[in-house]
């Protein structure tokens, strides 16, 4: 993808990864660009999130935006890891209940879905900019991924993961994207996606390999 697909600034640096800490202002400064980046999607999906638009929603100058976010696809990369966080500290409020691991699990992935469903236009919009992500988002990506497989674990309720289930919860994680994508462009239904979850939680399950 080009600079100029994607909006990105040339030469603009993320503040992710390495990158130091954020001061209080620049926190509070990125969290009014989350919002607003939200609210846009939420309106009208991965088109309506503009640079310009973010940035004055944000009420913060095109060129600050960019520095925090070089594109628009970091910028939605981003909101998703900030969406999937709010949900984890939601999920340890109330756990899944469930007397295996995989039901946990996949009860607890179902929930994201339901709580995806209340904004697909959000919901479609933080895909496509997982899809169309290149190397240049790999920070946020892993971020999302993170997130992601710590939701899974803290569902398992297991303290000490074996090798073998530390996989199987990868394969979830990936199965879950995959299960998301196909719901957002019509080619699963939620019950198809339910019922191909419980199959890959299975996996958590399993005895260890001889």
């Amino acid at each position: 993808m080009t600079a100029e697909a994607s909006g990105a600034a040339p030469g603009a640096m993320p503040l992710t990864g390495g990158a130091p800490a954020l001061t209080e202002r620049q926190e509070a400064r990125r969290r009014r660009i989350l919002q607003a980046t939200t609210h846009l999607a939420c309106r009208g999906g991965f088109d309506a999130v503009q640079m310009r638009e973010v940035a004055e929603a944000a009420e913060v100058a095109l060129g600050t935006l960019y520095r925090y976010f070089p594109s628009k696809i970091h910028l939605l990369v981003a909101t998703m890891q900030d969406q999937l966080a709010h949900l984890h500290t939601t999920l340890r409020r109330r756990p899944p209940a469930g007397d295996s691991a995989a039901q946990r699990v996949a009860e607890t992935l179902m929930r994201a879905f339901r709580a995806l469903q209340r904004e697909p236009h959000l919901a479609d919009a933080m895909a496509r900019a997982l899809t169309f992500a290149d190397r240049s988002v790999s920070a946020e990506v892993d971020a999302v991924s993170r997130q992601t497989a710590a939701i899974i674990l803290d569902a398992t309720g297991l303290t000490d993961p074996t090798p073998d289930q530390l996989s199987a919860i990868r394969v979830i994680e990936h199965t879950w994207h995959a299960t998301l994508i196909a719901w957002l462009s019509g080619r699963a239904s939620i019950a198809q996606v339910r019922a191909d979850l419980d199959t890959v939680c299975r996996l958590i399950d399993l005895p260890p390999a001889a």
